[in-house]
């Protein structure tokens, strides 16, 4: 039967007419590739970064020392650091940050959360807890899209990790040269750091980059200018001689081969796809000596150890891939800390801020804050009457839903309702609380073996009663700091006063708000299972110990490493980015004492 419309036009017409659209499809779509690289041509050639290319104008076969899949937070420093003395060849699926709108001072996870175009630099995904989350794809990594914060790990975790302490603080600073800068500190964080020190909170840290109990100013990779500075920035400071990056790059498979004389199988090189679904390969010179490194994260790195074949072998099996090496903890221990928070109306204009300060908690509990109209994290769209940043059903963040109500129909009938409310109801800031480690840790398994798609994850959150009793003491803390005497110019005295300004009632079905009474009906234990959020902290899944060795090379595999988060089993410090961007270089650093190649080309 013709669709409607069509009835009495002649079959050739019809068909012409829909081989005519499909090119007019095919056409829009490679005019606005056309568009997005003529832009990032633009870019290359005001950083100078003209050894950044797009991946359709890569060679069908190329040969290269190092080949490093996954151009983001590790994966930045660590192929600026191998160019030093090698060649390089840096795969990275997403775009250019530089020029790109949506990796700006203002640009964030949660904008990613409520962007759908397959251009946008990060990909949504919800785990199989129900949790909406986010994974970067950019060049730089989630440094595009954080909230800018920068501290350290605790010399603990270095010692634990069995890091050269000496070679940590040196990358460390190096990472700091680069891209680290100290925060301007409005009214509204100075009041949050000064309730922690009176709630007890203490000692008074003042600015570090040092994870100690305790309250601090941390460093931002926002300028004073406010413009953020990503890993991408790591580039300038690479041998452009000896460095090619492809961008739009899918890598997705991992060539092995066996060794003559050996068992183990060793890497020899990489396939990836480009936008037009042009296969490339990739080999490794002298194979031996030379390496694929993985730095795809905590999603991208399991999840391309399992589609190359290493991995549990029956799920590898079950999904029609032939096991190379069979590694039950390729995807397991994998954890993303949960996060629980507490919209603060204010009676007075508030600033904007992203996280600024932190409560180091000697219980285990990270208090943190970002404020401001809009919910301090405004989404990069004007056209919106509000635009509710990241802790909103705009994003799927809506905290007053327990994590499987979260439904398309729940978030939709939120926002039209937030529409409405008087914007009084949207001044003020959140408060949150994130817990250590986590101890609850669940599994990447593969979805499919489309290399495109995001695998199947699991996160496990709160699993573990530990975890629950310390957000429990976490959000207990925050009540005190929001009733404590500095915080009170950005308090309602009472709940008549905010009655006064605007529907309370309405709003604390879409926000977290300070109950009225803290002890009632629901349990403070409860309360962190509904609320459960992501901070976008994930880690774990190739493990030092049962997947890589202390020198991150894959484990009865040669000439292959993981080098990112996915081998922390506890995320590092209150927030992770300076230690990724440190393992980065400190692990090139490492490789080059293994290698001296020859003289330079």
């Amino acid at each position: 039967m013709a669709p409607p419309g069509l009835h009495g036009l002649p079959v050739a017409l019809v068909i012409a007419a829909a081989v005519l659209g499909s090119f007019c499809l095919r056409l829009a779509a490679s005019q606005q590739q056309g568009e997005e690289a003529a832009g990032e041509e633009a870019e290359r050639q005001r950083y100078n970064f003209r050894f950044v290319r797009h991946a359709r104008d890569a060679p069908l076969v190329s040969h290269y020392n190092y080949i490093v899949v996954g151009g983001g937070t590790a994966g930045c420093p660590l192929a600026a650091t191998l160019s030093e003395r090698s060649r390089v060849l840096l795969l990275e699926r997403g775009g250019y940050p530089y020029g790109n709108r949506n990796v700006s001072s203002e640009y964030h996870f949660a904008d990613a959360l409520a962007d759908k175009s397959p251009w946008s630099p990060a990909q949504r995904f919800v785990s199989e807890d129900g949790v909406v989350n986010a994974r970067a794809r950019v060049l730089g990594g989630g440094s595009c899209l954080n909230a800018g914060f920068y501290t350290r790990a605790s010399s603990e975790y270095v010692r634990a990790a069995g890091w050269d302490a000496r070679l940590v603080n040196a990358s460390y600073r190096w990472v700091e040269r680069e891209l680290v800068f100290r925060p301007e500190v409005p009214r509204w964080q100075s009041a949050l750091r000064e309730g922690l020190l009176q709630t007890g909170v203490t000692p008074d840290n003042g600015y570090t980059f040092d994870h100690v109990p305790g309250t601090k100013i941390g460093g931002t990779i926002f300028d004073s200018a406010g413009r953020r500075h990503t890993a991408a920035d790591f580039l300038r400071s690479a041998n452009p001689r000896r460095l090619t990056v492809f961008l739009h790059a899918t890598v997705s498979q991992i060539l092995f081969r066996r060794r003559e004389g050996s068992a183990s199988p060793v890497a020899y090189g990489v396939v990836f796809t480009d936008p037009m679904g042009v296969q490339h390969r990739v080999y490794l010179r002298g194979v031996g000596r030379s390496e694929v490194i993985l730095s795809a994260g905590t999603l991208g790195s399991p999840q391309l150890l399992m589609l190359s074949g290493v991995g549990p072998r029956a799920h590898l099996e079950r999904h029609g891939v032939r096991a190379v090496v069979d590694r039950s903890m390729v995807g397991q221990g994998v954890a993303d800390n949960p996060m629980n928070s507490v919209f603060v109306p204010s009676p007075v204009p508030v600033a904007l801020s992203l996280v600024q300060v932190v409560g180091v908690t000697r219980f285990g509990s990270f208090i943190e804050g970002v404020s401001g109209s809009q919910f301090g994290i405004p989404l990069h769209s004007r056209r919106r009457a509000h635009s509710f940043g990241m802790f909103s059903p705009m994003t799927g963040q809506l905290g007053t839903l327990p994590p499987r109500e979260r439904t398309a129909e729940a978030m939709r009938r939120a926002a039209e309702v937030m529409q409405g409310l008087d914007r009084r109801a949207f001044r003020g800031g959140f408060i949150l609380e994130k817990i250590l480690g986590p101890l609850s840790t669940g599994h990447v398994e593969l979805r499919s073996t489309d290399p495109h798609a995001n695998p199947a994850v699991t996160f496990n959150y709160f699993r573990d009663p530990r975890d629950v009793e310390r957000c429990v003491r976490g959000i207990q803390t925050i009540e005190r700091v929001v009733r404590s005497r500095a915080f009170a110019r950005f308090t309602y005295a009472n709940a008549t006063a905010m009655d006064a300004a605007f529907d309370r009632a309405a709003l604390a079905k879409f926000l977290n708000l300070l109950p009225r009474h803290p002890r009632g009906t629901r349990p403070l234990q409860q309360y962190c299972r509904d609320t459960v959020m992501t901070i976008w902290h994930y880690h774990g899944g190739c493990h030092v110990g049962p997947v890589v060795d202390q020198d991150y090379r894959v484990i009865g595999v040669a000439g292959l490493r993981v080098v990112d988060s996915s081998t922390f089993k506890y995320s590092p410090g209150t927030n992770p980015q300076a230690t990724v961007m440190m393992l980065g270089r400190y692990m090139g650093l490492r490789i080059q004492e293994g290698w001296r190649p020859g003289p330079r080309n």
